[in-house]
């Protein structure tokens, strides 16, 4: 069992994470087309892209063909897809760029083109034709944003306490400080009041909030995402995995923590026919490779984002 500072060291070292972003507007909006300077900038992993929307709009003000458009009429696209502002901006850059570290540095230098080839990560932005069929619109005073974290975050309360009273009894000041604390990226103001909704160390989750997103198909004709979540408690019995495995001093007699292997073997056991070696495909979360024997309790404790949620993006092998 990691000790409590340990957890948070990794806590710490997930919000210091900054992924490199190169953000181009729409050529179709652009006075200039393709002649526009990119907007540069390395982005928190736990951030969101509708954060940058201000900024971007002042950076591209004299380029717009459409002078009256407004930072919230701003949305993200990757090679054509609108990207779902929801996702934390850590998440999108795992399910689109191809983040794979382990199988690239395994065969190859850290320093080679191919490794290299996803950073910095190239986005469009645009401030019209907004595509209602893939995305709902933001508003001026960012609620809809707000509201959609918050959401997230009482499905995550709810999952591990069994009820969502926690976020529920927070006061108006918080639970919209828990939004810009993830927002401003401030860690210290976030687990002053993410620690209010946590069961300390010492009380397991009743079920671990975590999702998982599918690789599409080389030849899917839609780019949409493949998710699935299932309600996973912490602990499972000791005879539905390997006897040669040390129990926790955490779990009760005849029960085993859970570990990142069991969960995708349970959920995925045709990608995942073995709970301790990833075979046929691997689990990313935050661009590494996760170890199939982290237990997973502790793995959301250390690495949820700010909504509670491990997000595992399942990449191929081979």
């Amino acid at each position: 069992m990691e000790t409590q500072t340990s957890l948070l060291s990794i806590q710490k070292s997930i919000w210091d994470g900054r992924i490199p972003l190169q953000i181009v507007l729409a050529p179709s909006e652009s006075r200039t087309y393709d002649q526009t300077d990119p907007y540069l900038i390395a982005s928190p992993r736990v951030s969101y892209l509708p954060s940058l929307l201000p900024k971007l709009r002042a950076f591209f003000s004299s380029s717009l063909i459409e002078p009256n458009s407004q930072p919230h009429d701003g949305w993200f696209a990757f090679e054509g897809v609108p990207l779902k502002w929801h996702y934390p901006i850590g998440l999108l850059f795992d399910l689109y760029a191809g983040a794979d570290p382990a199988s690239k540095t395994s065969t190859r230098g850290d320093d080679s083109p191919e490794a290299e080839s996803a950073l910095p990560w190239r986005l469009t932005v645009h401030f019209s034709d907004w595509p209602d069929e893939d995305l709902v619109r933001l508003d001026a005073d960012g609620m809809v944003m707000n509201d959609a974290f918050i959401n997230s975050v009482k499905e995550a309360d709810f999952l591990r306490n069994g009820t969502a009273k926690g976020i529920m009894s927070l006061s108006k000041e918080d639970t919209f400080g828990l939004w810009k604390a993830v927002e401003g990226v401030d860690l210290p103001a976030f687990q002053r009041i993410s620690n209010i909704l946590l069961p300390p160390p010492s009380q397991p989750f009743r079920n671990i909030p975590i999702r998982i997103f599918l690789p599409l198909p080389p030849d899917a004709e839609s780019p949409s995402l493949k998710m699935i979540q299932s309600p996973l408690p912490p602990s499972i019995p000791t005879a539905s995995i390997q006897s040669s495995q040390l129990l926790s001093s955490r779990s009760s007699p005849g029960m085993q923590p859970q570990t990142v292997g069991t969960v995708l073997h349970t959920l995925l056991p045709n990608l995942f026919p073995s709970r301790r070696t990833p075979i046929l495909a691997k689990p990313v979360l935050h661009g590494a490779v996760l170890p199939m024997s982290a237990p997973i309790e502790e793995v959301v404790r250390s690495s949820a984002y700010g909504d509670g949620w491990a997000y595992l993006v399942i990449r191929m092998m081979g």
